[in-house]
């Protein structure tokens, strides 16, 4: 395997071997000695090229020169550089070069340098001959010695140009010939035209030609020659002298100015009348040479040519205007002012003689132009052209305004004429006294005046006037009719219900009126600290009113409006303070509850008074106790609870207005003092329930608040009426109540009346 690789290895080596690499990198162009250069120096331009290769090259490069972009020059060559000489350079060598190489399908172009050469050849003047006579022609050869290009060749004669000619070769040649005799100096010089360059020569050599002239000439006479006046009678005559050998003669040709006179062969004799002051000239030609006399005559006007003027300074239509025609020039010793007749040259409306020269005519509604001519001596002349441009007299102007009219603020008026000449004076006028006046002078400009007024209808004071007629009165316009915009004021809210009748789920209206022109922009504002915007529109009216649907106590507050209108100045209304009551079911529940309260109240009180009656009829127990001993040797009177009025002094639980009086047991230090003080036993009252009257058998007796906890059993009746007589005098612990045992206990006679010594008792 490595032997098999190696000699592929070799193989490859040979191949690349024998087919070198190469790559074409740059190609440069120079110009040496420099690229400005005198005409003849020698220039050589250099193109050479940048290869790198890893060998010899089998392929030669191929070197192409350019001339603005026209190929000059091409050449093989092994070397990596080449020459292209250019030797004697001439201005047609200017222009900008480039090379290019090309090797083996690689090509690569220099950058363009560009070669200025100054200065052309001398150019070189021949002539045919040197001798000729008048009328006679000679060619003229201009040469550019080695030059190349487009030529322009100029021929010039005593520093004249003569003749000029296009060429693309070197040289031309041009015929010339010579009116008059003597000698006469040509010489030539050109031009190269090197687009977008030209270059002009120096001059030539000056060649010097010898002109013969003609032995004949013409003869011109004209009689009489000092004094014409206009119309005199002149007797030109025309001629040739010497001897010309011209088989047939001379065609002679005269004439004055633009005007021929005559013609005729050999001489021409003619009679003019004179006119106006000139050159006359008598001329033949010869081998198309011309040859001519003149003279110059002096004519003296008789009168002036006539002048149209007009009688007014601004014409108008149908303005009557006089047209006057005059000579200001008048020789008088040869006319006089009758000798002269006037006339009025126009296509327009008809016109009346008013005396010499004087003519009235009415100014037509469109524009003409007026002439005039003044006769005499058979001599007629023309006024220049009067040009009459009737102006348009001005028609009723319109007045208006321009934007809004407010009150108290200023606003402008504008004056407008539809038709008349302008320039158009307006006048603004208030009451017919005269404010101000303004000119208007172009079509664009207009009439604007400024003014102020304090009431609505001084607006109907104003009043304008157009006027373009001088020392006249003009149209005068209707009175001024606008809008007059008042400013708001007085500005107020009105609540509907009343602020202060408002109720809860009613409907709140809240008008804002003012005074001033509509249209108004209303806005509603709540006060919350800062404003607030509820709602906002525009009304053709002066009042808006804004709803609010089923208020609540969250619409309380403070409410005020704002209004503008097109002046542009807000004001604002007093602030509404509405305060949202409780509706009216509201109020209706309210009362009930307190309603249902005061009879519960009166119901308690009815019921407390019924069981402070019911305890008055309640059995009393009483239960005295010795109060200098402790012990159960006590006095006790009770109620045997055995017996039928123990029973009888019960209540039960449900029907007890628990009331009963008692006198509590005295302390120790009580019963101290009272065994001190007296001997007498303390007696304890006790307060029983006082029940309602029922059956004695079905009463059940309870222990508790509402129990007897003292019985009086067995006690005679002196016994307990002495314990009544101790309680009423110790009352200080509490109240006593009685009970009217006598009626309602049973065991109580009627005739037993034997408590009737009780104390009263006390709530």
């Amino acid at each position: 395997m490595g032997p098999l690789l190696l000699l592929l290895f070799s193989c490859w080596t040979l191949v690349g071997a024998q087919i070198p690499l190469f790559k074409l990198r740059s190609v440069t162009l120079t110009i040496e000695p420099a690229t400005d250069l005198l005409r003849d120096a020698n220039a050589t331009l250099w193109c050479r090229a940048g290869v790198s290769s890893s060998g010899t090259l089998t392929h030669v490069p191929v070197y192409t020169f350019y001339k603005d972009f026209t190929k000059v020059f091409t050449k093989k060559s092994a070397s990596s550089e080449l020459a292209y000489p250019l030797l004697h350079v001439r201005y047609s060598n200017t222009g900008k070069y480039k090379c290019r190489v090309e090797i083996d399908g690689q090509g690569e172009t220099s950058d363009a340098s560009k070669l200025t050469v100054t200065g052309v050849s001398v150019p070189l003047l021949q002539l045919s001959r040197s001798s000729l006579s008048e009328g006679e022609e000679l060619t003229a050869s201009c040469s550019a010695p080695d030059e190349t290009g487009v030529f322009f060749f100029y021929f010039y004669v005593d520093g004249r140009e003569m003749q000029d000619q296009q060429a693309r070769s070197n040289r031309a040649d041009a015929q010339l010939r010579f009116k008059g005799g003597g000698v006469r100096q040509v010489h030539c010089d050109y031009t190269v035209m090197l687009p977008p360059r030209s270059t002009k020569s120096n001059k030539s050599n000056t060649v010097t030609v010898s002109v013969r002239e003609l032995s004949f000439r013409p003869v011109l006479e004209i009689r009489p020659v000092a004094e014409v006046f206009e119309g005199d009678q002149l007797s030109v005559s025309c001629r040739q002298e010497g001897n010309s050998n011209i088989p047939g003669g001379l065609f002679l040709v005269l004439t004055h100015g633009t005007q021929l006179l005559g013609s005729g062969v050999d001489h021409v004799n003619s009679s003019i009348t004179a006119k106006e002051s000139g050159e006359i000239e008598c001329s033949f030609e010869v081998g198309n040479v011309p040859k001519k006399a003149t003279k110059n005559i002096s004519v003296t006007e008789l009168f002036s040519v006539p002048r149209l003027s007009v009688s007014l300074a601004e014409v108008f239509e149908g303005d009557r205007m006089v047209l006057t025609c005059s000579s200001a020039v008048l020789v008088a010793r040869r006319l006089s002012s009758e000798d002269i007749s006037y006339a009025l040259d126009s296509k327009g409306p008809p016109t009346t003689t008013l005396g010499a020269g004087r003519f009235s005519v009415r100014a037509p509604p469109y524009h003409l132009n007026y002439t005039c001519t003044a006769t005499a001596r058979g001599i007629t002349k023309h006024s220049l052209a009067l040009p009459v441009r009737p102006k348009v007299s001005v028609v009723r102007p319109s007045i208006s305004v321009v934007g809004r009219v407010i009150l108290g603020r200023p606003f402008q008026i504008r004056c407008h004429s539809e038709w008349g000449s302008l320039p158009i004076n307006y006048t603004l006028f208030r009451k017919y006294e005269p404010l101000n006046v303004t000119t208007v002078s172009t079509p664009h400009q207009e009439a604007l005046f400024t003014a102020t007024i304090q009431e609505s209808d001084d607006i109907k004071l104003y009043m304008c006037e157009a006027a373009n007629k001088p020392n006249n009165e003009g149209e005068l316009s209707p009175r001024l009719n606008a809008s007059v915009i008042v400013p708001l004021s007085n500005a107020t809210l009105t609540a509907l219900p009343a602020p202060w009748d408002v109720s809860e789920g009613n409907e709140l209206i809240l008008i804002c009126g003012v005074t001033g022109t509509p249209p108004v922009t209303f806005k509603w504002y709540r006060k919350d600290g800062d404003a607030r915007l509820l709602f906002a529109g525009t009304a053709n009216e002066r009042s808006m009113a804004h709803r609010i649907h089923a208020v609540s106590r969250d619409h309380s507050g403070s409410y005020y409006c704002e209004a503008v209108n097109h002046a542009r100045n807000p004001v604002c209304s007093q602030t509404v303070l509405i305060d949202v009551r409780l509706a009216l079911w509201k109020k209706g529940v309210i009362a009930a509850s307190c309603l249902l309260v005061l009879c519960v109240a009166a119901l308690l009180c009815v019921l407390r008074f019924k069981s402070r009656r019911g305890k008055k009829e309640v059995t009393t127990e009483l239960s005295v106790k010795p109060s200098g001993s402790k012990s159960d040797d006590s006095l006790t009177a009770s109620l045997a609870p055995d017996t039928e009025a123990y029973t009888a002094a019960t209540v039960t639980e449900d029907r007890t207005s628990s009331s009963m009086w008692s006198v509590r047991p005295a302390t120790a230090a009580s019963d101290e003092d009272a065994s001190v003080g007296s001997r007498e036993p303390d007696v304890e009252y006790t307060e029983v329930v006082h029940p309602q009257p029922t059956d004695p058998t079905k009463v059940v007796l309870k222990k508790g608040t509402d129990t007897v906890y003292t019985e009086l059993q067995n006690a005679p009746p002196s016994v307990v009426a002495d314990a009544a007589a101790a309680a009423a005098a110790d009352h200080e612990y509490g109240s006593l109540q009685y009970a009217d045992l006598k009626n309602t206990h049973p065991l109580l006679g009627p005739d037993e009346d034997y408590l009737h010594g009780l104390p009263v008792p006390v709530d």
